[in-house]
Parts: structure tokens; C-alpha cells; sequence
């Protein structure tokens, strides 16, 4: 079995690159590239002896910040004192499997970019950090150390690097020409997004979009993001009586059907995917949408703008103070692979790559938002325009771990949810059928001892405001 899964790694590894060097041609966000020795995904054994360097194999799948990190691997490769050199191998959409494969084959890489924790720790993927990080890393990171995220039974599997702030991103001359201030309640949102269509509809101008053809990715960046900041966890977890509950979401979600049912959502968001909206915003055709700190950087280089646009908090209900924050989940970065042959070396290229000025050079270079107080220190402010807006404040803040694993019956939340916003229905019925189908499921992942819940009757999301 092991032969005939090395010979599809090798293929998988073949084939990935190929694609890579012609993304990387044609100027594409998906593919596969290495840097330094191209071997692809080869296993990561000790190459040392007759004066050869121990070779490490990292993993990663995120493209944006690849020159910048090409740039420290060769900062590295080129002043450490251990004979170490660390190649560099970009992953695909396929990211998830090909670590799969490469584990069932034995060639691992030795590091990884972390993604899917709480599957992987099952898997025994990740080397525990525990016993190799100094008192000193420990103190920088404390309050990054979350069960259930980047921990898992009292094993470290990672640590943060920068996490994702969310706002309302909004289209500044329209809501100039339309005399309005950016939304701080559910009904200005509303209202703002109805003004904007009547005045921009004769020119294909709508107030609201989301990409609506994923549930998920809509919802995950919007309604989750404004109940979290309304006191509600983002998966509709309620950590005070360790029970799903979705009622205190109502409001929100009929902001989002008021906004469909007034004909203020640009005609097809139901089919877009998110890039296709960010098109559309950058051309001037939506007055806002909710999303992530990686925006500036889209309207600067992917798709740059033709209007002035910038950025706010997301609305609270009532317009009133936020009671709760939105968490940036600055969980994972990098993590060592449990078959590494290396582990010494490979947590000496963690190290450096963990170091402050690594860290802050990252987010002032733009490529995401430190939360981490020990890097934010002293740090300057990024460079791309726009980015502002993105920076943390006290409404940016880490929440507990919800469960995870917990699979309901049926569709998920996200789906139930934008049917109803784009269909309609009775919302009430929808979060009964939602709340008992959640904590049927809950209640089967305990029973079945793979999920354990407290109650904590004491917890204050407006205490995670810091």
C-alpha cells in the first residue's frame, strides 16, 4: 500500500509543481511552487553526512506572503550556524490531502502551516511544543494558547502569527452622494442600504452584497462577525449554559432579509464567489459588505479600486455599546510534523521564523494583523494603503474555543440561515429547528466522548474586551 501511495506523492508532487511554475507565469492565486532545491515533496530524512546540511521540507498554502517569507528562509538558510537548510514547498487548493497523502507515504514535510487543528491532532500529525519552548516564548504568547484551537489535551501544536480584524468595508462616494454616515446599527445598515440602491440603482449601483453562493464564506464573514460583537459566539455556542442558542441572533439575520426583501443586494450575489463581488465593489457597484483585513491589500494589487472606499467597526443591533468583540482567530502558523527526522532542526527554523522582528516586519509589510502585544509593540504601521481602518482595537479580542466535531442532521446554520435571507419564512421556526437539531448533535458528541462541555454561568463576553 506505502509503494503505491509514495508513487501517487510522486505524481501529486509532479503535477502540483508544473501547475505552480504556470500559475506563477500567468500571475494565478492557486498552485504549487518550491524554493530552493526543487524536490517537491520529498521525504524529509536526514541528509547529513560527508559535510552535506540537515534538509528540512515546509509546507504552506498561503501565496500572499510568499516573497516575504521566501526572503527569511533564505535569511536563514544563509546565517544559521547548524548547517540547516529549510525548501519551501507552496501547496494548492488540495493542501488538506496532499498532507495526507504525504503523511500515509512517510514523506512528511518536517514543517507545516497548520490548518484543520482538531483533525489533524486526531490523526497525530503535530509534535507537541511543549518541551521545546522556553519560559520566555511561553510568557510572549500567553493568552494565544487556546484548548481546542491550537492546543488539544494540554499538547501545544502551534502558535499565532497574525489573525484576521473584521469591518464593514463601504464604498465612500456613495455614501457621500447619498449623504450618509457609516452604519453603527442593524437599521442604519439597513437603511443606508436601501438610500444607496434608490439613487445608484440606474447605474447598476446596489447598497449590499455578500457571497451569497457559499453559505459559509458569506455568513462567516458578516452575521458571525456582528453577533460576536453583540455577545454571541460566532458558531451560536452559548458558553454560559454550554448549549447552542441561536434566538439572540434574530435581529441580525432579519437585517440581512430586510436588505434582500428591499431589493438592495446586487442582482446575482446568490452565484458570486468572493472575488467576482470584489470586482464589483472595486468597480463601484456595491455600497458595502462585511470582511476581512486582507481587503486592503485586494483593492491595492488584485483588483484596484476605482472608487475611494475604506473601513469601520461592524454594527451592533441597537447602534449602542459592542458587548462582546470580534475574535481576529490568531490561532495557528507553523507546526512540526510528528515523523520529522529533524525535530531539533526543525524547531530551530520555528524559532527564527517566530522571532519578533520576523513577526513585525510580516505585519508591517501588510500581509496580516498582528495581535500579539510583544510584536505590536514599537511596530510601525503597515504600509499598504487602506489598512488602517484594519488595525486592532479593544473590540478585537479571542474568544473561548466552541466544540468542535459537532455535526447536526440536515443542513447547517449557515444554510438554513441564507435561505431565509434570500427567500424568506418564519425565522422563529428556522432557529427552533436550528437550536434542536445543534444540540441533539452536541449532545450525541458527548455521549459518544468526543466532545466535553461546562457550563460557565459566569462568562462576560464584553470581558474579553481588553
Amino acid at each position: 500500500m506505502k509503494k503505491g501511495l509514495k508513487r501517487s506523492l510522486t505524481l501529486l508532487a509532479a503535477v502540483t509543481l508544473a501547475f505552480g511554475i504556470a500559475g506563477c507565469a500567468g500571475g494565478s492565486n492557486s498552485g504549487n511552487t518550491s524554493t530552493g532545491n526543487e524536490t517537491g515533496a520529498n521525504n524529509a530524512a536526514e541528509t547529513k553526512g560527508n559535510g552535506e546540511k540537515t534538509k528540512l521540507v515546509y509546507w504552506t498554502y498561503q501565496r500572499h506572503d510568499a516573497e516575504y517569507i521566501k526572503a527569511k528562509i533564505d535569511e536563514f538558510n544563509s546565517t544559521n550556524q547548524d548547517n540547516i537548510e529549510v525548501e519551501m514547498t507552496m501547496m494548492a487548493e488540495n493542501y488538506p490531502q496532499s498532507l495526507d497523502l504525504a503523511f500515509a507515504s512517510d514523506q512528511a514535510p518536517d514543517v507545516f502551516a497548520a490548518q484543520r487543528p482538531n483533525e489533524f491532532y486526531a490523526k497525530g500529525y503535530f509534535e507537541p511544543l511543549n518541551d521545546y519552548m522556553t519560559d520566555d516564548l511561553k510568557a510572549k504568547f500567553e493568552g494565544f494558547i487556546l484548548e481546542g484551537g491550537n492546543q488539544f489535551d494540554g499538547n501545544i501544536i502551534s502558535l499565532p502569527n497574525v489573525g484576521n480584524t473584521i469591518r464593514l468595508v463601504y464604498n465612500v462616494d456613495m455614501f457621500e452622494k447619498a449623504g450618509l454616515q457609516p452604519p453603527k446599527s442593524l437599521d442604519e445598515m439597513v437603511a443606508a442600504a436601501k438610500k444607496i440602491t434608490e439613487i445608484g440603482k440606474a447605474d447598476g449601483i446596489y447598497g449590499w452584497s455578500l457571497p451569497y453562493k457559499s453559505p459559509s464564506s458569506a455568513l462567516g464573514r458578516s452575521a458571525e462577525k456582528i453577533a460576536e460583537m453583540n455577545g454571541f459566539h460566532r458558531s451560536g455556542f452559548d458558553f454560559k449554559t454550554a448549549k447552542y442558542d441561536f434566538t439572540g441572533w434574530k435581529p441580525i439575520i432579519e437585517a440581512f432579509r430586510q436588505m434582500s426583501a428591499d431589493g438592495s443586494v446586487l442582482p446575482g450575489s446568490e452565484a458570486l464567489d468572493m472575488d467576482p463581488m470584489r470586482a464589483q465593489f472595486a468597480e463601484g457597484k456595491i455600497g458595502m459588505y462585511i470582511s476581512y483585513s486582507t481587503e486592503p491589500g485586494v483593492y491595492n494589487t488584485q483588483f484596484p479600486a476605482k472608487i475611494r472606499w475604506d473601513a469601520t467597526l461592524v454594527p451592533t443591533i441597537d447602534g449602542g455599546e459592542p458587548q462582546g468583540a470580534v475574535d481576529p482567530a490568531a490561532i495557528t502558523w507553523l507546526s512540526m510534523s510528528s515523523e520529522s527526522k529533524n525535530k531539533e532542526a526543525a524547531w530551530k527554523f520555528m524559532t527564527y521564523m517566530y522571532q519578533d522582528e520576523v513577526l513585525r516586519g510580516y505585519h508591517e509589510a501588510g500581509l496580516g494583523i498582528s495581535v500579539l502585544p510583544h510584536v505590536l509593540e514599537g511596530a510601525k504601521e503597515p504600509s499598504v494603503p487602506g489598512i488602517k481602518s484594519f488595525l486592532p482595537t479593544k473590540y478585537d479580542a479571542a474568544w473561548p474555543i466552541a466544540p468542535s466535531g459537532v455535526t447536526p442532521e440536515g443542513k447547517t446554520w449557515h444554510e438554513e440561515f441564507v435561505k431565509y435571507i434570500l427567500v424568506g419564512g418564519d425565522l422563529d421556526q428556522v432557529i427552533s429547528d436550528l437550536n434542536a437539531s445543534y444540540n441533539a448533535a452536541l449532545d450525541k458528541a458527548v455521549a459518544d466522548g468526543k466532545v466535553k462541555v461546562t457550563a460557565d454561568p459566569s462568562f462576560d463576553p464584553k470581558a474579553l474586551q481588553k
